[in-house]
This record gives structure tokens, C-alpha cells and sequence, in this order.
């Protein structure tokens, strides 16, 4: 089972950018693909983006495509989320997850593996 840690969470002013990073430790990362969603007070979990096992071939939620890019570094077991152009309604915990299929999946249901979760707070 791979074990997944986030990092770069944190405090933003509106219109600004975050880079959170997840890296993967334990089982072959390059098995899994890889996705991203968050959870913000009150709500249910909700999927972000993903990314696949390894042709690279992305996909997004309507909400944040055009402002968030997942990446993925195979020999360093971690995979990125660039945010971008950041607002209030962005603040949340984000998870990363790992799914052990070629592509990434919407329902948190299809991933075996998460992370702790990394805080996200934007200001207006």
C-alpha cells in the first residue's frame, strides 16, 4: 500500500497562487494514478483533479479547469497541484489520493489510499 504526504497548504489572499505537493512513499507510485480533492467545512468531499499511472493525460472538475494544473514526477514519487488565481470559495483541506488503475477516477470511492489532508485558506 503506498502511503501519500501533503505540503503547501496555507494562507492566500484572493487572486493569488499555492503550490501543494504529495509525496508517496511505500509501493510502486508509477502504478498508481493520482488524483486531488478537497473538503470544505460542511460539505462533502468533492474531486479536483487527476492525473494517470503514466501517459500523463489529465483531467479537471468544471470549477477549477483553466486555473489548476496536476502534475506528476514518476522518479521522485510525488505528484504536484498548481493553483492558481485562488479564491474564497477554493478554501478547503486538500487530499491526494492514489488509485491503483491507469486513470484517475471522479469518486473518492475509486481511490484506496489518501493523505492527511493540507489546509487551504484563501482571503478575500
Amino acid at each position: 500500500q503506498v502511503q501519500l504526504v501533503e505540503s503547501g497548504g496555507g494562507l492566500v489572499q484572493a487572486g493569488g497562487s499555492l503550490r501543494l505537493s504529495c509525496a508517496a512513499s511505500g509501493r510502486t507510485f508509477s502504478s498508481y494514478a493520482m488524483g486531488w480533492f478537497r473538503q470544505a467545512p460542511g460539505k462533502e468531499r468533492e474531486f479536483v483533479a487527476g492525473i494517470s499511472r503514466s501517459i500523463g493525460s489529465t483531467d479537471y472538475s468544471d470549477s477549477v479547469k483553466g486555473r489548476f494544473t496536476i502534475s506528476r514526477d514518476n522518479p521522485k514519487n510525488t505528484v504536484y497541484l498548481q493553483m492558481n488565481s485562488l479564491n474564497p470559495e477554493d478554501t478547503a483541506v486538500y487530499y491526494c489520493a492514489a488509485r491503483a488503475s491507469l486513470f484517475p477516477g471522479r469518486d473518492a470511492g475509486e481511490y484506496g489510499a489518501w493523505g492527511q489532508g493540507t489546509q487551504v485558506t484563501v482571503a478575500s
